[in-house]
C-alpha cells in the first residue's frame, strides 16, 4: 500500500515543481506573499532568504521535486514528507487568495484549490509520522528506560528493608556486648595491678615521712646553731 500511496502523494509536488521551473515569473508572483513574510522576520532568518523572489520560487520548486522523488522512491520518506509540507505554503499561498476574487465562480474554485492544498498537508503529516509498523522513537525511549530500571532493580540486593535493619541491629548489639566484656576485663586487670602499687606507694610514703621528720630535726638544730654563731659574730664587730 505504501508503494502505491507515496508516489501518488508525491506526484502533485513533482508536477508543481517542474511547472514552477518552466515559468519562474508566474511562480514568483505565487510565492510573493510568503517571500514578503519571510523578509519581515528577524535578520537571523531573513538574511538566509534569497533577495530575488524568482530565485526563491526556483529554490522552493527544486525542494518540491527532490522531496517528491525521495517520497515516491521510499527513501527517507518521513523526512521527505515533512520537507514537502513546508513547501506547500510558498508554492500556493499567492495562488489561492479566494477572498480577493470578485467573481463568485472564480472565488469558489480558488477556495476549493486552497482546501486541496490543506488536504495535501494533512496527508504529508500522516506520511511524516508513519513508522511502517516499527516502534516510534518515543516508544523505544520509554521501553529502554523500563529495561534499565528493571536491570537496576535486579542488580540490587533482594533483602527487604526490615531484614537489613534487623541484621544491622544484631551486629550492633553483638559489638556492644563484646565491648562491655572487654571493659570488665580491663577494669579487673587495673584493680589487680593497682592494689600492689597502692601498697608500695603507702610504704614508700611512710618511709619518706620518717626520713623527712629526722632530717627536719637535724636541719632545725643546725639552723639554730648557725644563727647563734652569726649573732655573736655580729655583736663583736659592733663593739669594735
Amino acid at each position: 500500500m505504501r508503494r502505491i500511496a507515496r508516489p501518488l502523494l508525491a506526484a502533485a509536488f513533482v508536477g508543481q515543481g517542474v511547472e514552477a521551473l518552466r515559468r519562474p515569473q508566474e511562480a514568483g508572483q505565487t510565492a510573493r506573499p510568503a517571500f514578503d513574510g519571510l523578509k519581515q522576520l528577524p535578520d537571523e532568518i531573513s538574511a538566509k532568504v534569497p533577495s530575488d523572489v524568482e530565485t526563491f520560487a526556483r529554490a522552493n520548486a527544486l525542494v518540491q521535486i527532490g522531496g517528491g522523488l525521495l517520497l515516491a522512491s521510499g527513501r527517507l520518506p518521513r523526512v521527505a514528507a515533512a520537507v514537502l509540507a513546508g513547501t506547500v505554503i510558498p508554492g500556493s499561498a499567492g495562488r489561492h487568495m479566494f477572498w480577493t476574487e470578485p467573481d463568485a465562480q472564480r472565488r469558489a474554485e480558488q477556495r476549493q484549490a486552497l482546501l486541496t492544498d490543506v488536504s495535501l498537508i494533512g496527508g504529508l503529516m500522516i506520511a511524516a509520522f508513519d513508522t511502517e509498523g516499527k516502534p516510534s522513537l518515543g516508544w523505544r525511549a520509554r521501553r529502554a528506560a523500563r529495561h534499565a530500571y528493571r536491570r537496576a532493580a535486579t542488580a540490587l540486593p533482594t533483602t527487604s528493608g526490615d531484614a537489613v535493619l534487623e541484621t544491622v541491629g544484631d551486629k550492633v548489639s553483638t559489638g556492644l556486648q563484646a565491648g562491655a566484656e572487654h571493659g570488665r576485663e580491663l577494669a579487673e586487670m587495673v584493680s589487680e595491678k593497682a592494689g600492689p602499687l597502692l601498697e608500695a606507694a603507702t610504704g614508700r610514703g611512710a618511709q619518706l615521712a620518717e626520713v623527712a621528720a629526722d632530717r627536719g630535726t637535724e636541719l632545725a638544730h643546725a639552723a639554730r646553731e648557725g644563727a647563734a654563731t652569726l649573732a655573736e659574730s655580729a655583736r663583736r664587730r659592733l663593739h669594735r
